[in-house]
């Protein structure tokens, strides 16, 4: 009996022993979180606070699952800042909480977006060794080896690099989770975001959308899916393969302005300008609510990025009233959030070159300005070329071939300077700026009486634009190539040539004013009367509830009336 005591004590010793080692051995992440600036407050939710359905099994906290419920919702909507307030939240009442660490190097990501930088991807290497210490499930391991590829040595392997390994480690955390409707719908984005901006079988895009139009079936009112599938198909050749996906997303997050825009990206493809100017009207008051929440000083970045897409489809419907409406809102934009954000930097540039070329406004394209918008401009040469574009079109057009020379000569300084940084983003925009360097050389041998030279240029310019996609920022060139050909192969007098190049941007470009304009004049000079009615009555239709005071539009107007007796 006395034996069996002490051999009893002798046990209950080795178990005490045992378990503060344990309990020594186990890390606290509280005093390394210390160091790093997690974003944290209340979250801020504009209007209706939904933001669609979903539900992450997790081994966390039963009372945390809301939050992270709600903080995988924000992240499917591209709500970042409030993603990762969301998620350290789950930190903070559950430090030991390995998914949050990885909800919140998610919300760092920023996916088909603006990658981070050196600053963020610090901050997400080292959540991510805190959350490696962590006791996790084989699944949560997954999860965060996926998302840790990423940003493993992010100062030595480009973005584009991290971003295929990333991919990759998702498409085994989908084959190994048949059942975890995240890991299909991340696996998804990450098909799109990685995909080549050159392929233009758009093959990871079908891959993709075949995912998630499964996964729709199933989940209509998952935020993620209904999302990702409009950025797949974001391509002239396939977006009416999301076109009812697009009138459904922003009822599911009507919370997200980022939501709201989205399906212009679908509309836009379509042509359907009074659909992508409802949802970005919408889009941009939700913007306004969250900047006034934040209290940050100038206006978020999706509020500019919607406007561009609004002044878009205005364009289209030549509404001059309201284009002029946008941009004297534009103008007046000093400040932006966050600060140096290049959706900015795309929009401030395009849209005032947009509004003076489509409206062949020769004079003010060239006298364009820098956007008085407080920016670090040298870092975006991409952005900063569009303007330059303008301005050389504008020069060349008007005739002053010295200043449009001067100009390109600052346009191939910026192609330049992308293909020294030689990533992957920099030399698809490199050949975006190619493609300006192109139509201004085009032009200018025109301008000079070189009309076969310029011809050349033109058809290479078109034949390079055809080849590369659309970049997701963007609501479409500022010019199309296509339809520029159109234009000189005009002033060339070769109307029926005019005519094919017309038609074969209407395929791609439906429904945009220039080109059904150009397309009835290519047909009244060939002498297809038939063709000159579809595509003047199609102009007219188009900008029938439009304050428009475009001269286009008087000679439609007379043209189809002539048949009137």
């Amino acid at each position: 009996m006395e034996h069996s005591k002490k051999v009893l004590i002798y046990l209950v010793a080795i178990l005490f022993f045992s378990l503060s080692a344990c309990k020594k051995d186990k890390s606290d992440p509280t005093e390394a979180l210390a160091s790093i600036d997690l974003r944290r407050g209340d979250i801020l939710l504009c209007g209706n606070p939904q933001f669609g359905d979903v539900s992450f099994a997790l081994e966390c906290k039963y009372d945390t699952r809301e939050a992270f419920d709600l903080a995988i919702s924000l992240l499917h909507s591209f709500e970042y800042a409030e993603a990762e307030k969301a998620f350290v939240k789950v930190i903070d009442a559950d430090p030991e909480c390995a998914m949050a660490y990885w909800g919140v190097a998610m919300s760092i990501y920023h996916e088909l977006w603006a990658p981070p930088g050196p600053k963020e991807l610090e901050k997400g290497s080292q959540l991510l060794d805190i959350a490696k210490t962590l006791q996790k499930s084989e699944r949560a391991e997954e999860y965060l080896d996926a998302i840790g590829v990423f940003y493993k040595d992010w100062e030595t392997l480009d973005h584009k690099t991290r971003e295929l390994l990333y991919e990759e480690k998702m498409e085994q955390v989908y084959l190994n989770n048949k059942d975890d409707i995240e890991a299909a719908v991340l696996y998804s984005l990450s098909l799109t975001s990685s995909a080549d901006p050159n392929d233009m079988t758009y093959e990871n895009q079908r891959k993709s959308g075949a995912i998630l139009e499964a996964l729709f079936q199933k989940y209509p009112n998952h935020p993620g899916i209904a999302h990702y599938i409009i950025h797949t198909y974001d391509y002239p050749e396939i977006a009416s393969l999301g076109l009812t996906t697009a009138r459904r997303y922003a009822e599911i997050a009507p919370s997200s302005a980022h939501a709201q825009h989205m399906p212009s990206h679908i509309f836009t493809r379509l042509g359907l300008w009074q659909e992508s100017i409802d949802t970005n009207l919408n889009s941009s008051s939700s913007a306004i609510c969250y900047s006034e929440s934040v209290e940050e000083e100038g206006h978020w970045s999706q509020e500019i990025h919607a406007m561009d897409y609004l002044v878009y489809a205005y364009l289209q419907q030549g509404d001059s009233e309201k284009v002029k409406e946008q941009n004297e809102y534009m103008k007046s934009i000093k400040t932006a959030f966050p600060v140096n954000d290049f959706a900015v930097a795309y929009s401030a540039n395009a849209i005032p070159a947009r509004i003076a070329l489509e409206n062949r406004n020769w004079i003010e394209a060239a006298n364009l300005e820098r956007p008085a918008l407080e920016f670090e401009w040298d870092n975006f040469p991409w952005e900063g070329s569009i303007l330059h574009f303008a301005k050389a079109f504008g020069a060349v057009r008007s005739g002053d071939i010295a200043s449009a020379e001067s100009e390109l000569e600052l346009i191939k300084s910026f192609h330049q300077q992308l293909i020294a940084i030689n990533d992957a983003q920099s030399i698809y925009k490199a050949g975006q700026v190619a493609i300006e360097i192109k139509i201004i050389e085009a032009w200018t041998a025109l301008a000079k009486g070189d009309n076969e030279e310029a011809l050349t240029l033109m058809k290479l310019a078109a034949r390079l634009e055809s080849e590369t996609t659309k970049h997701p920022v963007t609501p479409g060139e500022i010019l199309p190539a296509d339809e520029l050909l159109g234009d000189m192969l005009l002033e060339l007098d070769r109307p029926e040539e005019a005519l094919v190049a017309y038609e074969v941007n209407l395929e791609g470009h439906p429904n945009r004013f220039n080109g059904l304009y150009g397309a009835a004049i290519a047909a009244k000079e060939s002498g297809n009367e038939e063709k000159a009615d579809l595509y003047f009555d199609q102009l007219l239709h188009l900008t029938e509830n439009s304050n428009s005071d475009r001269p286009e539009l008087k000679e439609a107007k007379e043209f189809v009336s002539r048949k009137v007796i």
